[in-house]
Parts: structure tokens; sequence; C-alpha cells
């Protein structure tokens, strides 16, 4: 069984500044990613890697190498829920003809770390931004780093709530298959509040009115 372990961060108001700047960024290179999903019908993390990191990085300079990786991923996680969860009312399986679905992430996006991105070691938290890495001094329970001990980490998110910004590490156990980056099956087909998803045909018209204008 999968569990989740979430750390409050306590932020000056200068470091919420640029984690805020992180999301906004994060969501830009996701929103980019998905006219490719629309057009190739592919949302494999690995095809979509090979398709369009390399635009991705001139596109976005400001966005370290890894974490458009980690923006990859985001998009690919999004839409395996989106068009594969069976009770998803986009499951490509019942319309495979169908076009699709334009998902767009709001600005206040989760943002996806991983082992390149963010470290915490002896209660030291070392984590990139846009500006340089920010660093935190956390005072871990013994039950909270046994999670880091005895299972394996699946998933590392930033995410915004009413109280603040907070970090969530997933774990599966350690014999679980499958590498650390595949992207763990949703419980529910309930659209997370950061996601708005446009029927394919809406998406279309739309992106020919914005050309027009």
């Amino acid at each position: 069984m999968n569990s989740c372990l979430s750390i409050p961060l306590n932020t000056s108001a200068e470091q919420a500044a640029r984690l805020q700047a992180l999301q906004n960024a994060f969501a830009e290179v996701c929103n980019a990613l998905v006219p490719v999903v629309q057009q190739t019908r592919c949302w494999n993390r690995v095809t979509l890697h090979h398709l369009t990191y390399h635009d991705l990085r001139a596109r976005f300079p400001q966005m370290g190498s890894q974490m458009v990786c980690n923006a990859i991923y985001s998009v690919s996680r999004a839409y395996r829920l989106v068009l594969q969860h069976p009770a998803s009312p986009w499951n490509i399986a019942r319309q495979p003809a169908k076009a699709i679905p334009q998902v767009n992430f709001l600005p206040d996006s989760p943002v996806y770390f991983d082992r390149h991105t963010l470290s915490l070691k002896d209660g030291k938290l070392s984590m990139y931004t846009l500006d340089g890495r920010m660093h935190f001094q956390l005072e871990l329970k013994a039950e909270q780093q046994a999670h880091f001990q005895q299972e394996k980490l699946r998933e590392i998110v930033l995410a915004k709530t009413v109280q603040g910004y907070q970090l969530s590490f997933w774990f599966s156990p350690p014999d679980a298959q499958g590498d650390v980056g595949v992207a763990v099956p949703e419980s529910s087909a309930e659209l997370p509040e950061h996601l708005v998803v446009m029927p394919g045909e809406d998406a279309v018209a739309g992106k020919a009115q914005e050309l027009a204008a």
C-alpha cells in the first residue's frame, strides 16, 4: 500500500514568492506540452520527452533541464488520469476516435521534484527554484524518518494549501515493481482542482480563434 508524508514549509514572504514563481513557470511549461499531446495523441512520458524536451529547453531557458523533465512527467500523469482511468468521462478506451481533450494547468498546479531537484539529508532540505537553491531545516520524527529508510520514494510534490506551502512525499513498499518515475495510478477519477479539461473540439476551435485574432 502506498503512503504519504506531508511536511509544511515554514516560509518567509520572500521564499513564498519564489515558490509561487516556480509554480507559475512549471504550469506554463506543462501547458506548452498540451498541444503536442493533442496533435500526436501521445502522453507516454518517455516518448513525450523525446518529442518535446529540446524545444522546451529552448522556449523556457529559465527552467532547469530536470524541471522540464518533471513537467513532462506531470503532463503524462495528468493525461493518464483523464484518458485512462476507468471512471473518467474522457476515457479513451470507450471513445478511441474522439479528439484528445485540452488539459489546462492552473498557475497553482503542484510542482513535481525528484532526487536531482530536491534533496533531504539529516533534516536539511535543499530544493530547486528559478533563482537558485532554497534551504530549510526540517525536524523529522522517528516515524517520519522511517518512511525514507524503509520504503521506496515514488513522488515528491510541492503544493500550496490554505496554510501555506507543503511538500508531500509518496512512498510504496520496498518490493514494489516499477521505476520511481512511473506515475502512481489514482484511486479516484475525480479531477484535481488545479486541472481544467476542455473537449478536444472546443480546444481546437479556441486555438483557431486565437490565431485569427
